[in-house]
């Protein structure tokens, strides 16, 4: 039964990313730090690792991102963990919680590779998806759009790459029931999800009770982060794919329009506090980096953002994507300095931030700016494949479910 409550439909991505850029931007000025998450993967990692008896306290990486304490005494940590708790809480609110295994062995074995290649290439740029859209590009540091293009073309040849017959596999037919099932539902999972909410939102408030403010800011904004992506489907995995492959432009569009909102509330809190903002070196690595992202989350057919809501929905073949990402983040942290990569990729970089050269309204013209010529492109290419498939009697499309059965 349909939900009679606005709240509990499906948003339009657009708006789910509108509401997520000033959410981005507000916990930036409450917080000083970004919305983001394979930061915190590299985290749990190490503490694995230490778990394990691995000494890592030489590791340059692990100094670098501050690996100390554990993931629930961390305002980053809260992020991630809110992020799926606000997820799961509207899966359940709207019943839609049901384990879904893979129809092709082969996906468990795609989606943990892909997993690692991207959150090895997310670490090498020090970012992911959130850290260049959400936060990189609003925050003005030049090594955000360095990233964008690199995921870009990595995406592009990871469309080409699953769209091969051996990647594909041969498809599965299922047999299907006769008639649909007629048994009543109880639905029991609202009244859990419920409870869940009212459990957090107690732990929220025990966070700021207790002085713990920290905390309490990043579980309440992640699970807003984690409400919003789960209603609004928000992945930046199939705004690359599908525009890529079928030229539908949607989610592409949504993300420049949150970007774009993100920017000007970010630049309008650095102007009226004096806070400065976040900057990440721009180096070799930057674009590197962003192909391996590219092209691993077309692989693992998710990318963070997308693995939350769909593992919280009972997608189990996303737990392999969660544990990828995890393994690539803590490979990174390993090869920084034991393989080199930071030596040949990036020691010669360095922070540049449009805010510092141009000033605010340079910065935030610029950017704008940009992001409309980034907008143009996607609808470009949107009216160019729309056009291609009206002109060609045997186009067709490639659906998720094609790889990700």
């Amino acid at each position: 039964m349909r939900s009679r409550i606005p709240f509990l439909h499906y948003w339009h991505p657009l708006t789910a990313l509108i509401v997520a850029g000033v959410l981005s931007a507000a916990y930036f000025g409450l917080t000083g730090t970004v919305w983001a998450v394979t930061g915190e993967f590299t985290r749990l990692g190490g503490q694995l690792l230490h778990v394990m008896g691995i000494d890592t306290t030489g590791w340059a990486y692990y100094n670098l991102v501050k690996l100390d304490g554990n993931t629930l005494m961390r305002g980053d940590g809260w992020i991630v963990w809110g992020m799926f708790t606000g997820a799961l809480i509207m899966v359940l609110l709207n019943d839609n919680f049901k384990i879904r295994l893979p129809q092709l062995r082969r996906r468990w074995a795609q989606a943990l590779v892909g997993g690692i290649v991207a959150g090895f290439g997310a670490r090498m740029a020090m970012g992911c998806n959130l850290a260049a859209f959400f936060t990189g590009v609003p925050q003005f540091s030049v090594h955000a759009w360095v990233f964008i293009v690199g995921t870009g073309i990595g995406s592009f040849f990871g469309t080409r790459l699953i769209t091969l017959r051996w990647w594909k596999g041969r498809p599965t037919l299922l047999k299907g029931k006769g008639s649909p099932s007629t048994r009543p539902s109880r639905r029991i999972q609202p009244v859990v999800g419920v409870l869940l909410a009212v459990a957090y939102v107690s732990l929220v408030v025990y966070f700021f009770a207790s002085g713990q403010n920290r905390l309490g800011l990043g579980a309440l904004f992640g699970a807003l982060f984690g409400i919003l992506i789960e209603r609004g489907q928000i992945c930046f995995t199939s705004a690359f794919r599908d525009l890529w492959m079928m030229g539908r432009a949607v989610m592409a569009k949504a993300i420049i329009a949150g970007m774009a909102i993100s920017a000007v509330a970010t630049i309008a809190i650095i102007v009226i506090f004096g806070t400065s903002p976040i900057t990440q070196v721009v180096a070799p690595s930057t674009f590197v980096g962003g192909v391996l992202f590219g092209v691993g989350i077309v692989m693992a057919s998710s990318c963070e953002t997308g693995m939350m809501y769909r593992l919280m929905e009972g997608q189990l073949m996303y737990v392999a994507v969660f544990a990828g990402n995890i393994i690539g983040a803590t490979l990174l942290a390993y090869a920084w300095d034991h393989l080199g990569i930071y030596d040949a990729l990036v020691a010669s970089g360095a922070k540049v931030n449009l805010h510092n050269y141009t000033g605010a309204w340079g910065a935030i013209t610029i950017t704008l700016l940009l992001l409309g010529l980034f907008y143009a492109y996607v609808a470009f290419r949107q009216s160019r494949q729309t056009a291609s498939r009206t002109t060609s009697p045997r186009s067709s499309a490639l659906g998720a479910q094609d790889y990700a059965s």
